[in-house]
């Protein structure tokens, strides 16, 4: 007889298992599910025999212990969660999705006319001055907004002709879309807007924390809704449905319908372990206390400077210089480069103080902020209206280091909107005054509320400033990364705003690397585009 080969004879052996089972799993509630995944590491069970012995109190006895007794945080990546928020502000969204693990979709200003959408107000408790000035802002905004849609509307109709090939309603749909890039960079912070996210739960823990540690009331009653919603009764999809079912079995199977009722309507709540201890966070909170009175007083005394659009800041500091600046950069109105030139002539000892602020706070289960996330090799600092910088904050492999909100950076116009020869279109379309007069008005208002006495006024009038207001961020991230931002932001069917940075980041690409960037497929923003193309 032949002998057997190796690997016959490795098939044939009594211990060997070579037939690989996969199969996707639906139904288990998120919290079970983490806790027969997390078997794996302790258990020889397959997921079926683990999902079968595990009930509720079970895996809030493991998570219990596992979980918050030994610090095993991992075991919270695989709870995912889905959330609806919805009719929270575009600034308490900006604040909501600014994770670096997170997935989820927000309505967009680019397709949706916001008319409808409201607006958030705040309680200026009994402070009916600040209280009128702040309506009456925001009121003027939306109307200069649905004038400004109109007129850019009524501007393309006439200046682009329908292709015969194009159906009329979907002609009219692009032209809408159009019109909307324009009038966004109207729309104010305080404008409604809807979002659904899906996060694991330790993403969401963090998420909560970082909420309620917020300074404005928005956001730190939204930590709390995303705290409840996890841990209460979740909505389901099929409740209507399932109930149907069980009333038409209890006419006819009292029995069958009680094991239905219990099976097919029993209440479910996502995480009611996970996140259920999340509260505000020390170390945030007192570290930017502390990291915007060094930020003062570094940059006292120097200048705001009209920073170029893009700045790809050359690295020629230490790590340490690189942290600190950071953390000043975080805590100030300035440019990176401004803050790292003034940090680099700082004593070394100096340094060393501003990077121990940073981490003075830190408990035992804190990540260090994300200012520590150090050492990229390309640095971006970005000066951009916020309606763009939306776009941009969605690329979440870079580390973003965004400043807050101020009207001191003044705003953008519009320029074209893609319109080709040169066409200034709002001054086009009879509204560019009108444009200026409600940004302007907008700012004006804005300052006068931070200087009134009333409560939470200072905060409240960052809501009334519009999408056309600059914000900085310092963006930091690989080649790779950049080379992927490049592409896919210049393209023809994005926003004019963002295709221009995208644009302009590249161009400071070539300008340090030249080399390198012959291998980023860019779209030149200076070349006219098929507007009719989405």
């Amino acid at each position: 007889m032949q002998a057997a080969t190796q690997s016959e004879t490795a098939i044939s052996h009594p211990g060997a298992r070579n037939r690989t089972e996969v199969f996707a799993v639906h139904g288990a509630d998120p919290e079970i599910l983490a806790y027969a995944m997390a078997k794996y590491s302790r258990s020889a069970l397959s997921m079926r025999e683990s999902l079968a012995e595990i009930s509720a109190q079970r895996a809030e006895q493991f998570l219990n212990t596992f979980y918050f007794q030994y610090g095993h945080r991992s075991i919270a990546d695989l709870a995912h969660i889905a959330f609806a928020v919805e009719r929270l502000s575009l600034l308490a969204a900006i604040v909501l999705v600014d994770e670096q693990r997170w997935d989820g979709q927000e309505r967009s200003t680019r397709y949706q006319n916001f008319m409808k959408s409201g607006w958030y107000l705040p309680d200026f408790e009994g402070h009916a001055a600040e209280a009128d000035l702040y309506t009456r802002t925001v009121d003027g905004l939306f109307e200069t907004y649905e004038r400004t849609s109109a007129a850019v509307h009524d501007l393309l109709k006439r200046r682009i002709p329908r292709p015969d090939a194009m159906k009329p309603e979907a002609f009219e749909r692009t032209l809408r879309a159009r019109a909307f890039d324009v009038a966004r960079y109207l729309l104010p912070l305080a404008t409604n807007t809807s979002l659904g996210q899906i996060v694991n739960a330790r993403t969401l823990e963090t998420q909560v924390s970082r909420l309620l540690s917020h300074p404005m009331a928005e956001v730190r009653d939204l930590g709390a809704k995303l705290r409840d919603a996890a841990t209460g009764p979740a909505w389901s999809v099929n409740a209507g449905k399932a109930a149907a079912l069980v009333e038409k079995l209890a006419a006819r199977e009292p029995e069958l319908a009680a094991e239905a009722e219990t099976l097919l309507t029993r209440e479910v709540r996502t995480a009611p372990t996970l996140v259920k201890y999340a509260q505000p966070s020390e170390y945030l909170m007192r570290t930017r206390t502390e990291v915007e009175q060094a930020a003062g007083e570094a940059m006292a005394g120097v200048p705001i400077a009209r920073a170029p659009r893009v700045d790809l800041v050359e690295r020629t500091e230490t790590l340490e210089v690189e942290l600190a600046a950071t953390l000043i950069y975080w805590g100030c109105d300035h440019a990176y480069r401004d803050v790292r030139d003034v940090v680099a002539g700082l004593p070394e000892a100096r340094v060393n103080e501003i990077i121990e602020l940073g981490l003075r706070h830190r408990g035992p289960y804190d990540e260090a902020l994300r200012a520590f996330h150090a050492g990229a090799a390309l640095r971006f600092d970005i000066l951009m209206d916020i309606g763009g910088f939306r776009d941009m904050h969605r690329h979440r492999r870079c580390v973003q280091i965004k400043q807050g909100f101020t009207a001191r950076h003044g705003y953008e116009t519009p320029g074209s909107g893609d319109l080709p020869g040169g066409i200034d279109i709002l001054e086009e379309a009879g509204v560019l005054d009108e444009y200026r007069s409600a940004i302007e008005g907008a700012h004006g208002a804005s300052t006068e509320l931070c200087a009134s006495q009333a409560p939470e006024a200072a905060l409240s009038a960052l809501y009334l400033l519009p999408l056309a207001t600059r914000v900085r961020c310092l963006f930091k991230m690989d080649f790779a990364e950049a080379q992927y931002i490049s592409e896919l932001r210049s393209a023809p069917a994005g926003h004019f705003s963002y295709r221009r940075v995208a644009w302009e980041m590249y161009r400071a690409l070539e300008r340090q690397h030249p080399a390198l960037a012959r291998h980023v497929r860019v779209t030149d923003f200076t070349e006219p585009i098929d507007l009719l193309k989405r």
